[in-house]
C-alpha cells in the first residue's frame, strides 16, 4: 500500500466515529482546547485527548502550543484528499449505473419488440412455437 493509501486508511478510520466528526465540526468554526472540545460529550478530557490522537494521526487535526494553551485546530488538506478520492470513485461508479440502466433499457426493449412479433403471428405459428418450446424442455 502506498503512502497516501496509508493516509486515506487513517483518514477514513478517523471519521468512521461520531464523536471525531463532531470534533472536526466542531473544529471547522475555529481552534479549541481539548477542555473546549470535551464539553458537549459525556466523557473525560482523556478520552478526548485519545480521539485526538486519531485526528492527529491520520493529518485531520494539529496543535500548536502557546505557553500553556495547546489549541488544536482543523488540516482541511486532508479532507480536501479523501473528498477527491470520493469524487473520483463517484465518477466511476456513476459512469457503471449508466451503463447497467442503458443494459437494462435495450434488454426491456428487446423483451418487448420479441412480445409485439409474437402477437403478430399468425395463431398457428404460435402453437408451433409453442410446441418448439415444449420439445425443448
Amino acid at each position: 500500500m502506498t503512502a497516501a493509501g496509508d493516509r486515506l486508511s487513517l483518514t477514513f478510520g478517523a471519521l468512521a466515529d461520531p464523536t471525531r466528526r463532531a470534533i472536526l465540526a466542531r473544529l471547522a468554526t475555529g481552534e479549541a482546547t481539548v477542555s473546549e472540545l470535551a464539553e458537549p460529550f459525556e466523557m473525560t478530557q482523556q478520552a478526548i485527548s485519545k480521539h485526538l490522537k486519531v485526528l492527529e494521526r491520520a493529518g485531520l487535526v494539529s496543535r500548536s502550543r502557546s505557553a500553556q494553551y495547546r489549541p488544536c485546530q482543523l488540516e482541511p488538506e486532508q479532507l480536501d484528499t479523501a473528498a477527491d478520492w470520493i469524487d473520483r470513485h463517484r465518477q466511476v461508479w456513476a459512469e457503471r449505473f449508466d451503463r447497467l440502466d442503458e443494459h437494462i433499457t435495450a434488454l426491456r426493449q428487446g423483451s418487448a419488440q420479441g412480445r409485439e412479433s409474437a402477437q403478430g403471428r399468425p395463431e398457428s405459428a404460435q402453437r408451433r412455437g409453442a410446441a418448439r418450446q415444449e420439445k425443448e424442455t
